[in-house]
């Protein structure tokens, strides 16, 4: 009879309210006066039997709260977001033998709404998750939130605020944004609505509130699914959730997944996904957090989203190796919490399939859910090729050069053109080489920033690599600098005279030889013991590099055209007689390692695998023996997957390649 009568006050509020906007805005009542005040007397009965009334009841909307502004608020516990894949075998490793909550993803703005003493004192905002906007003016526009409930304790939810797709549809045809164009999706058009300053608009937007957890409340109860499932009793509808009985298949995992789905698609929810957390409240605890995600959930993405925006410009740049690269500059659009307004277009025949010119639709996503990324041209049929070239390098004027490379790609050749600068004394080349050479991964000069080197190229001072350590020669004039003093010069020469001792690896790194990095230079550095003379002489003798792991006949010859150059070799020959390199010792070299199943494997890793770095896993790798590759191939006998698993997951699948969770990489080397 209870649940009866809560269920009874939400459909007569939702019900009223119908017959309310078809009385006042639609000038077409489907009911008499008598109906409706049949309708209202019961309502307001049933509220006051179940303690329940609705933020929106007709009952107690008499006028809607309007500020000026919104007031920030702290979330003494923080709401912080969850750190999403698009991998079930992930999922699936995520969950292991715990029971779970398995539940919609809802797509919309995020809202904790505070009751104390059965009355409802605050709705506020996720914001960054640590501080939060108050809308609390806004909840009686706002359907699903009830304005009393019957339980006196502290109780703290937090939900989501977003509107139906068929809502949506119909408010597109009238709503515009703030640049006075349409509206591209029902969650900007919610988290809009539901940080107006004005309830009465807030309103008109056909924005619902579904709680997805109880942050405070039911302090006895130690599962999660036992405190949503008190929430009905208080008016809440809950966002659809399954709990799992035992340990789930990838296949249990997506038919879960396809159900939940299906739900949400019968119902017109609005869902970018799914979410699993473990349920056990005590265990979510113990798992700790980051700074920006808890641990004991993860959120299962269907897709990269997809928002439309439009292309400003195309900035041209010039790369240390003079490619001159396109970056597409367009419209911000927010994208999982960022603003994002630029993206990489690669290449100039990128561009040209695309047709991009400034000015058109675009459609940008978020890739793997890291890298911005544009997807189609929703204007295409204006590309002029003449135009949409520059004919110099913007930085220093010189002719550009269009390149053309060819390649295979499912048996079919492939022409990339690309944009090139030669000039080797263009300023913007040179900067790009020196802030490559100090960088963490090359010398690592600590402080030697861009704009530090961009001063010193410009006054003279730095020509060459070697002049880096030359420097001291200019100390009375660098001290006097704007930004610069005796502390300030001290610390980065400190840095530069550290960097003299350095390793096979960071020095090769630092030569910038096209496509040697991490992965190369370490395989490098095994196979010729650490010894620079060692690897230079095998060049000399026309060493042939694809016999080695990951080196194809591009990298082959890249090695051999760089040694061809003269400039480059005198730097090679005249900046080792600067600096210290590391030898190797005798156990490094015979490769000792403890008997492991990785000895002799290759091993690549996608993803982030907490609490190395990509080097740090790499160096990880290595030190069991196995060969750390940076893509999969049919020569890679593990794909460690991490957080944000990207492409190497789908290849690795087809291919039949074992892949490992990064806690099953660690007990199988037995740490």
């Amino acid at each position: 009879m209870v649940q009866n009568a809560w269920e009874k006050v939400q459909a007569l509020t939702a019900q009223l309210n119908r017959y309310r906007d078809e009385y006042y805005n639609g000038n077409a009542p489907s009911v008499s006066d008598a109906v409706y005040d049949r309708m209202y007397d019961e309502l307001a009965l049933l509220e006051k039997e179940t303690g329940i009334c609705m933020s929106d009841s007709p009952t107690r909307t008499v006028g809607y709260q309007a500020v000026s502004e919104l007031e920030k608020t702290k979330h003494p516990i923080p709401q912080l977001s969850l750190e999403k894949t698009k991998s079930v075998e992930e999922l699936v490793s995520f969950v292991g033998e715990h029971q779970i909550l398995l539940m919609l993803k809802l797509d919309g703005l995020t809202v904790k709404l505070t009751y104390e003493e059965g009355k409802l004192v605050q709705a506020a905002t996720r914001g960054d998750g640590d501080t939060g906007e108050v809308v609390t003016h806004n909840v009686c526009g706002i359907s699903g939130i009830p304005q009393h409930i019957p339980y006196l304790g502290r109780l703290v939810v937090s939900g989501e605020a977003f509107i139906r797709p068929g809502d949506f549809k119909r408010l597109q045809e009238t709503l515009t944004d703030s640049n006075g164009e349409r509206y591209k999706n029902g969650r900007n058009l919610a988290a809009g609505s539901v940080r107006l300053l004005d309830g009465a608009v807030c309103r008109e937007r056909k924005v619902m509130y579904m709680p997805f957890s109880v942050v405070e409340g039911f302090p006895e109860l130690g599962l999660k699914s036992q405190k949503l499932r008190k929430l009905p009793e208080l008016g809440f509808q809950v966002c659809k959730f399954v709990i799992s009985r035992r340990s789930l298949t990838c296949q249990e995992m997506e038919d879960g997944i396809r159900k939940l789905e299906q739900f949400a698609s019968d119902n017109d929810i609005p869902i970018d996904g799914i979410v699993a957390s473990y349920n056990d409240i005590a265990f979510s605890q113990s798992c700790g957090r980051t700074g920006h995600h808890y641990k004991d959930g993860l959120a299962f993405k269907f897709e990269d989203e997809l928002h439309e925006t439009k292309l400003l410009s195309i900035e041209w740049n010039p790369s240390r190796s003079g490619e001159i690269s396109p970056v597409a500059v367009f419209r911000p659009v927010e994208i999982d919490g960022c603003q994002v307004s630029r993206a990489s277009l690669h290449n100039l025949s990128f561009i040209e399939g695309m047709e991009l010119v400034p000015g058109c639709r675009i459609l940008v996503s978020k890739r793997n859910m890291i890298i911005p990324h544009v997807e189609e041209n929703l204007d295409r049929g204006r590309f002029v090729m003449e135009q949409a070239v520059p004919e110099t390098c913007p930085c220093c004027g010189e002719p550009a050069r269009i390149h053309e490379s060819r390649s295979t790609e499912n048996g079919k050749e492939k022409v990339t053109r690309t944009l090139f600068c030669d000039n080797q004394r263009c300023e913007t080349r040179r900067l790009r080489q020196f802030v490559h050479f100090a960088g963490q991964k090359a010398m690592n000069i600590e402080g030697l920033s861009e704009a530090t080197l961009e001063k010193f190229i410009g006054r003279g001072w730095i020509h060459t690599y070697m002049d880096l350590y030359r420097l001291d020669d200019h100390k009375e004039e660098i001290v006097k600098m704007e930004g610069f003093g005796e502390k300030s010069w001290q610390r980065l020469w400190d840095a530069i005279q550290g960097s003299r001792n350095t390793t096979f690896e960071r020095y090769l790194i630092a030569m910038d030889i096209p496509m040697v990095g991490n992965t190369a230079s370490r395989t490098l550095a095994a196979q010729f013991h650490g010894d620079l003379e060692e690897f230079e002489d095998a060049v000399h003798h026309q060493y042939d590099f694809t016999q080695l792991p990951d080196f194809g006949d591009t990298l082959h010859n890249n090695i051999h055209e760089w040694f061809y150059d003269e400039e480059n070799l005198y730097v090679w020959e005249v900046l080792q007689q600067m600096l210290h390199i590391e030898k190797r010792t005798t156990e490094e070299n015979t490769g000792m390692v403890q008997e492991n199943p990785f000895v002799g494997k290759t091993v690549v890793v996608t993803g982030k695998v907490e609490p190395y770095t990509r080097s740090g896993i790499n160096e990880k790798i290595e030190s069991l023996g196995a060969h750390a590759a940076g893509s999969v191939s049919k020569k890679t006998d593990y794909l460690v997957c991490g957080e944000n698993a990207g492409s190497k997951l789908e290849k690795a699948r087809a291919l039949g390649i074992t892949v490992l969770t990064p806690a099953q990489f660690f007990s199988m080397a037995g740490e």
